[in-house]
């Protein structure tokens, strides 16, 4: 949707037509539920983020002039709320899903092992990404798996492209170490042991 459709529907959203309002969450909700989810990883946080992030525009729909795309606009948001909850967020709140994946998979089941092994290179992955620090791993999320430009991420993270360059190079050159150290490890480790 470019932003001349998306301008008409916040005018009309401004005359509290709820039409275009559920028109405009169908074609943005599920993008910024992706986003959110991969910085907080809590799926009811990550809800009820989208939910305040879209509410914000039936708020206030002429907030958004059409300096940006409406998408990276939105993002900025939903990065602002998401930050909230990370301020907010107490250390035990993190879990490992990795013991349930595990608990669930009989041990004679074809393909348990591999599925298992899976799970642990996912978590591994997750790992890696969080240990970088937040701008970090924002850019890699906002471009790898938003597919936005350095342009729009600037301006989503409010600091110049060249920063923007230096964190993705920077980013990927940890989360390389990192992946291959986790490699490295579980070459290592003996049959049944966990990295």
């Amino acid at each position: 949707m470019d932003n001349d459709d998306v301008l008409r529907l916040l005018g009309r959203i401004g005359q509290r037509d709820e039409g275009a309002f559920r028109e405009l969450y169908r074609a943005f909700s599920r993008k910024l539920y992706a986003y959110v989810l991969r910085q907080l990883s809590n799926e009811a946080q990550a809800e009820e983020i989208v939910s305040d992030t879209l509410y914000e525009v039936w708020k206030a729909p002429e907030r958004f002039r059409g300096d940006s795309q409406f998408s990276t606009w939105l993002i900025g948001i939903a990065r602002n709320k998401v930050l909230m909850a990370w301020r907010s967020r107490k250390p035990d709140a993190m879990h490992d899903d990795l013991d349930d994946v595990a608990e669930t998979l009989a041990a004679d089941e074809p393909g348990a092992f591999d599925l298992l092994a899976q799970a642990q290179r996912s978590e591994g992955v997750r790992h890696c990404m969080s240990k970088l620090s937040s701008e970090h791993r924002e850019c890699i999320h906002l471009v790898f798996y938003e597919g936005m430009s350095v342009g729009d991420v600037a301006k989503t993270q409010q600091c110049p492209e060249g920063t923007v360059k230096t964190r993705l190079f920077h980013a990927r050159q940890k989360l390389k170490n990192c992946l291959r150290l986790m490699l490295q490890r579980e070459g290592d480790a003996p049959l049944g042991a966990t990295p």
